[in-house]
């Protein structure tokens, strides 16, 4: 399966949610041999890191953006993970500070971008300013509408000036949503995570469903594309993202570069001491 053709958002067409099974898998393969892959993916994706940090031509941006419980912290634990931290940060996108809202929408997101070599992981992102500030009528309808052409705008200038941009939504149904819900109250471990919000904001799943189709059809671009992950079950959703990320970044043809000294030499002066 070419997991990043299949789930692609394609530039300029109309994404509706509701028609995409989020527990769609690849039948051909087990959870097992899924795993294993994924593993595989990782270690490739560390290779990969390492050639971009060596070869300082440009950076990678990848932006994570989900329902509450739809696994943004499972794809960064089990798929990201492995990346050399030196050169991978992760950026999460909480509600604003009173700085970040004393700055035009895309600061924050901008302050946190990778520097050439460099991975920077949005958890969630500036997205989040066509989404939340429109359920939550946060912001005027003619102040956030025009967030999305500023979005690419801003989008194609990273792109332009050597920042690669992948975007994955990761998508679960409500019903999903409400086993991992309940998972959370069976473990202690998770008990921090949950909030009252979580509950109260399943009441606007439509309205949630609606942005989410907008960010998507209205900012899915050749140079920022959007993927659209099922993610019901978490082995197929690490696979899925795991694969599209190392078939982009292997796409890249990217090579170490020449050595900045003469090798002879330093191996003359290395067998003579």
């Amino acid at each position: 399966m070419d997991y990043m053709q299949r789930f692609l958002v394609a530039p300029g067409s109309k994404i509706r949610l509701k028609d995409m099974d989020p527990g769609f898998k690849n039948k051909e393969i087990t959870p097992d041999e899924a795993r294993a892959i994924t593993e595989a993916n990782t270690k490739r994706l560390r290779e990969l890191q390492e050639l971009l940090y060596a070869e300082h031509k440009r950076s990678f941006l990848v932006c994570l953006q989900a329902i509450d419980a739809g696994g943004k912290d499972g794809v960064i634990r089990h798929v990201l993970g492995q990346m050399n931290p030196q050169g991978c940060k992760i950026a999460s996108f909480k509600q604003p500070t009173t700085l970040e809202r004393d700055h035009d929408f895309m600061w924050r997101a901008i302050r946190d971008l990778p520097a050439k070599g460099e991975v920077t992981v949005f958890n969630r992102s500036h997205y989040e300013d066509v989404l939340v500030v429109r359920i939550k009528n946060l912001v005027p309808k003619e102040i956030w509408s025009k967030r999305y052409e500023q979005i690419n705008a801003v989008e194609k200038y990273l792109s332009d000036t050597g920042t690669h941009i992948i975007k994955f939504f990761l998508h679960i149904s409500k019903e999903e949503q409400l086993k991992r819900f309940g998972e959370r109250l069976d473990d202690p471990s998770k008990h921090w995570k949950i909030s009252a919000s979580d509950y109260s904001e399943r009441e606007r799943w439509d309205e949630y469903m609606l942005a989410f189709d907008d960010m998507l059809s209205q900012c899915s671009t050749a140079y920022a594309p959007w993927f659209v992950i099922p993610s019901n079950s978490k082995w197929f959703r690490n696979l899925a993202v795991s694969e599209i990320l190392v078939q982009y970044l292997e796409g890249l043809h990217m090579s170490f570069p020449e050595p900045s000294v003469n090798l002879d030499d330093i191996r003359k002066k290395f067998h003579k001491a």
